[in-house]
């Protein structure tokens, strides 16, 4: 499991990192995945993806997530950008890896 949220682009995400002004503007996102499929959250803003609320979609467990890197990595998640914090990266390292998607 773990947190993401959508930006345009980049220099808005950073806006919304540092300051929080363009928060409102953002998907806050929790992606849970499973044995079966990866299931794709909306979340509350101010939770900052932390309490999701209801069902957005559903991806198929053999979608590869990764890689991701930096201290905030890319993901294509449902067809739209999403930014991933670096404290989650591992999880989608690992979430590859039980997929059979990576060594």
């Amino acid at each position: 499991m773990f947190i993401c949220q959508t930006a345009p682009s980049f220099i808005f995400f950073l806006i919304t990192y540092l300051t929080g002004l363009t928060m409102f503007w953002n998907k806050y996102r929790c992606v849970a995945v499973t044995a079966n499929a990866i299931y794709v959250l909306e979340s509350s803003k101010l939770s900052g993806g932390a309490k999701p609320q209801q069902l957005v979609g559903t991806m198929p467990r053999h979608t590869q997530l990764g890689p991701v890197s930096g201290r905030w990595g890319q993901v294509n998640i449902l067809g739209q950008r999403h930014w991933v914090h670096k404290r989650f990266h591992d999880a989608i390292a690992a979430a590859d890896h039980e997929a059979g998607l990576t060594r």
